[in-house]
Order: C-alpha cells, then sequence, then structure tokens
C-alpha cells in the first residue's frame, strides 16, 4: 500500500494489544480496528477522505487521528557534487488551531456521535530531495517523506464541550476578527473557526457589528 514513514509511525504508536490492522469495513480499508471503534490515521489532505469518513460514521464509531507538527527538523539531501546534508530547524511552529485549515470541508461531520477527532502535536522531521525546475514553490525541492520524532501532546475532541475549548473564557459575543485578535492567528483562520463551530452547535449568529458577523458561545 506504500505506506509512508510517518503514518507507519503513528500507526505503530497508536497501537495497543488487541488491535486489527488493515481491516475491510463497507468496502473501506480502516489503519485500526479496536473493538467497535475503527481509527483512521490521515497525515495529509483531510478534505480527501471526506467521503470515506462520512460514508462510515452512518454506522460506525470512527475516530480521525491528525497530526500537526509542532516543531519540524527540516533535512535537506545533497545535491550532487555539493557536500553532505542540511539540517536545520524550521521556523514555523504547528498549533492545534491549524486543525481549521483542513476540517473546514466537511464541518457537519463534526456534529456527528459516532464522530471524534484526534489531534497529535509532534516532532517531525522533513526530508527534501532537489528535484530542480520541478518544484518552483520551493525553489527546486520536494518533500521525499516525513518522520515521527515524538508525539508531544494528543487532544480528543467528540462532545461539543471539547470544542469550546478553542475559545477565550472571557469573550461572551465576538466577531472572527476579535477572536483572532484574541488567540493570535489570521482573520482567515478565525473565519474558518468559527464557521466549524456554529456547524458543531457550540456558536450561534446574533447578528452584525457593523460589517462583521457578531457571534456567541451557546449556553450549555
Amino acid at each position: 500500500m506504500n505506506e509512508k514513514p510517518l503514518h507507519a509511525s503513528l500507526k505503530e504508536w497508536y497501537a495497543q494489544p488487541g488491535d486489527q490492522f488493515e481491516v475491510a469495513v463497507d468496502g473501506f480499508v480502516i489503519d485500526i480496528v479496536r473493538d467497535n471503534l475503527l481509527l483512521e490515521i490521515q497525515t495529509g489532505n483531510l478534505a480527501s477522505i471526506k467521503s470515506k469518513l462520512t460514508n462510515l460514521a452512518c454506522s460506525h464509531q470512527i475516530r480521525l487521528i491528525y497530526p500537526i507538527a509542532q516543531e519540524k527538523l527540516l533535512v535537506k539531501l545533497a545535491k550532487r557534487g555539493s557536500g553532505g546534508i542540511k539540517r536545520r530547524k524550521s521556523p514555523k511552529r504547528g498549533r492545534v488551531e491549524d486543525l481549521f485549515w483542513e476540517i473546514v470541508s466537511f464541518p457537519q461531520l463534526l456534529a456527528n456521535p459516532n464522530f471524534s477527532l484526534e489531534v497529535l502535536l509532534i516532532r517531525e522531521e522533513e526530508v527534501r530531495r532537489f528535484e530542480g525546475k520541478r518544484n518552483w514553490r520551493r525553489r527546486g525541492w520536494v518533500v521525499e517523506e516525513r518522520r515521527l520524532l515524538e508525539v508531544v501532546e494528543r487532544r480528543l475532541y467528540q462532545e461539543p464541550a471539547d470544542w469550546r475549548a478553542f475559545l477565550p473564557k472571557d469573550m461572551d459575543t465576538f466577531t472572527a476578527r476579535d477572536l483572532a485578535e484574541a488567540t493570535a492567528i489570521s482573520g482567515q483562520l478565525a473565519q474558518k473557526m468559527v464557521y466549524c463551530l456554529r456547524k458543531v452547535s457550540v456558536l450561534e449568529l446574533l447578528g452584525k457589528q457593523g460589517r462583521a458577523n457578531l457571534y456567541r458561545v451557546v449556553d450549555t
């Protein structure tokens, strides 16, 4: 199945005695089956498995496991005639809010009681090789593979109360811009966050504050 190193390492890290691996369920291959719970690890784009998750959540308990690189070590394989391998730490640090860049493609699934999501904040090594003009965005470098160095933290989201953890406790009514400033994220990411949190009934739209939408946290 051409399993990538990061995916294989996370599967090994997550596994428990009695788990079954690569099991066919309703026409889909599941990474891990643990009793009645299906565990699916996805290290790439989440939109690509939207149909799989949506179909399985209709009749099965399924948990999506998604890693976010809190810290990344970049490894560049030597160009021909350029010397040894180069290593450096990436200045970019991932955070759990980055999840919303991906789950915005299927926010309705978050409200399904059969669905849960676990974020693994990790340290990873990203190996790149030089391909010349093939990848101009990275000046000719392409990602060869990703390797797990350490799982730093894990966070599970399966009920509306879990999703409220993304919101500052002292905010009652606010706009997406207010949320962006309070949590030190971009305005674009804040827009995706409020959209998803509305779908899981954590936020409700009150109306307008000037030209911006005004939201409030739904009472439990």
